[in-house]
């Protein structure tokens, strides 16, 4: 894929302005969907410069209890994979240059039609796709429609991809490298800074693809550390934790929840921000 997306534009911005980016990750369609709509079109202006869309799924085996219980309110609400294009073809309405990345699970795509979904994708204004139960070695059916369409494929690499995987993992990837800094599900442990650092200077000898780091981070202070190695830091169960904590008993939206919301991820936003000036200034 040659032509230049908007990942591509956005990472290049990120360069150009010496600082380090804001991937944020929340799942479509929760609590419900009006309130996600509102949450995601809040997002640019709190300071995300990639989105992250999850696709609610019954069984989100890679995600921890958060983001599993994310995608059951979502998916109660009545959000299915259709309504969450749906939300990002409404996003592009009013903002045609923030990049948008759906994450999720192989088995509604498949269900839907893996060339019926990638071009329902591209219409909708999606840039790129992670499918965390979709190894190289497995993606024939997605990844070359995908590519084909100009939608960025973005692989996940993590601690336990040894040298000689690495290549395989990247081969093929674009927009950026998502590296999982721990080993095992969403939202449990954080990795040492100095781990990160490590790791991100080893996929750089392997890839001149931007890389995001994300799982565990949790506070703006974390990810200034992560931005002052990484390209952006990766922020999800944080994010759909402070959403959980706006809910009322019956799981509905409480007044000022979306702004609960956003005001975590300027939060973030400055913390990241402040990773990369230290970098500089030291």
């Amino acid at each position: 894929m040659n032509r230049e997306t908007r990942i591509d534009r956005r990472f290049a911005k990120l360069r150009a302005e010496g600082r380090g980016g804001l991937v944020t990750f929340l799942t479509a369609g929760d609590p419900d969907l009006e309130t996600s709509a509102e949450i995601l079109a809040g997002l640019p202006a709190a300071g995300a410069d990639v989105i992250e869309l999850g696709m609610p799924f019954s069984d989100p085996m890679a995600d921890g209890p958060a983001i599993q219980l994310a995608s059951i309110r979502a998916l109660k609400a009545g959000t299915t994979l259709q309504k969450t294009l749906d939300m990002v073809a409404a996003f592009r309405r009013s903002d045609d240059e923030t990049p948008i990345v759906l994450m999720g699970y192989f088995n509604p795509i498949h269900a839907y039609g893996p060339d019926r979904f990638v071009k329902a994708a591209v219409e909708a204004g999606v840039d790129g796709l992670i499918i965390v139960d979709l190894p190289p070695e497995e993606d024939a059916d997605l990844f070359a429609p995908a590519r084909a369409a100009g939608l960025n494929f973005i692989f996940l690499t993590a601690p336990t991809t040894d040298e000689a995987r690495l290549p395989r993992v990247l081969d093929g990837a674009s927009g950026f490298v998502y590296y999982v800094s721990i080993t095992g599900i969403t939202g449990t442990a954080s990795a040492a800074a100095t781990d990160i650092e490590a790791a991100v200077a080893r996929l750089r000898r392997h890839t001149e693809l931007p890389i995001a780091v994300g799982f565990g981070i949790k506070t703006p202070e974390q990810a200034a550390e992560v931005a002052s190695s990484a390209d952006a830091a990766v922020v999800g169960t944080a994010l759909v934790n402070r959403l959980a904590e706006n809910l009322d008993a019956d799981g509905r939206a409480k007044p000022g929840l979306a702004e609960g919301v956003l005001s975590l991820v300027r939060d973030l936003a400055r913390g990241v921000a402040a990773g990369r000036v230290r970098e500089t200034v030291e």
